[in-house]
């Protein structure tokens, strides 16, 4: 408690507000609110994207479009579910958009980013099994084990999202949680040199 006395009906400072509070009062014209969301989600968000896309500029660069998406969609602004959930919504629309404009360069000059997502979630050894262990996974699995385990969504949220019953949700992340599993436990492939060495010495 700090002391101060609120009239009744005075709003809110926007610290104080919820979420859902803040995005409703920002439709109606607080830059405030929108300052505050923005402080809220803005390392959230770039963590999302950067667990998808290895550029660090690239995870910039969607979390700004994500952010301009809210702008321009505030005016019809609803809330009939949690904010965040709003949030990662337009987050996937945003990455699945960034997905297909890659796929088409691909088609043009024969670059794939298919190895390179989802990107650093650790030191550099980690990081790199990590990232290829995951990056194996059905793509559904993966988005649903990665809003799980970072975004830290509930199976509801996630449900909403990819628009699956909550008993899929589970399930699937049962799958992907196993699929990992075995994927890191198998042994990792010998190289060619190594193989020449072993050879050597038989």
């Amino acid at each position: 408690m700090d002391g101060t006395i609120r009239r009744p009906g005075t709003a809110k400072p926007a610290g104080e507000g919820s979420d859902e509070e803040l995005m409703v009062a920002f439709s109606r014209g607080s830059q405030d609110a929108f300052g505050e969301l923005f402080l809220r989600y803005k390392q959230p968000l770039f963590g999302f994207f950067r667990r998808r896309v290895s550029d660090v500029a690239q995870a910039e660069e969607l979390t700004q479009e994500s952010f301009i998406a809210v702008i321009r969609a505030a005016s019809r602004y609803q809330p009939r579910a949690l904010f965040r959930t709003y949030l990662y919504a337009i987050g996937l629309k945003i990455l699945g958009a960034h997905r297909r404009k890659a796929a088409f360069r691909a088609c043009f000059t024969g670059a794939s980013d298919a190895h390179r997502e989802p990107a650093a979630l650790g030191n550099l050894e980690t990081e790199y099994v990590l990232r290829q262990a995951v990056g194996k996974l059905d793509r559904l699995e993966r988005d649903i084990l990665l809003l799980r385990e970072f975004e830290q969504l509930s199976y509801a949220e996630i449900g909403e999202l990819l628009h699956l019953p909550v008993n899929t949700v589970r399930s699937r992340l049962f799958r992907a949680r196993l699929a990992l599993h075995n994927i890191l436990a198998a042994p990792a492939p010998t190289s060619s040199a190594e193989q020449a060495r072993i050879e050597e010495r038989a």
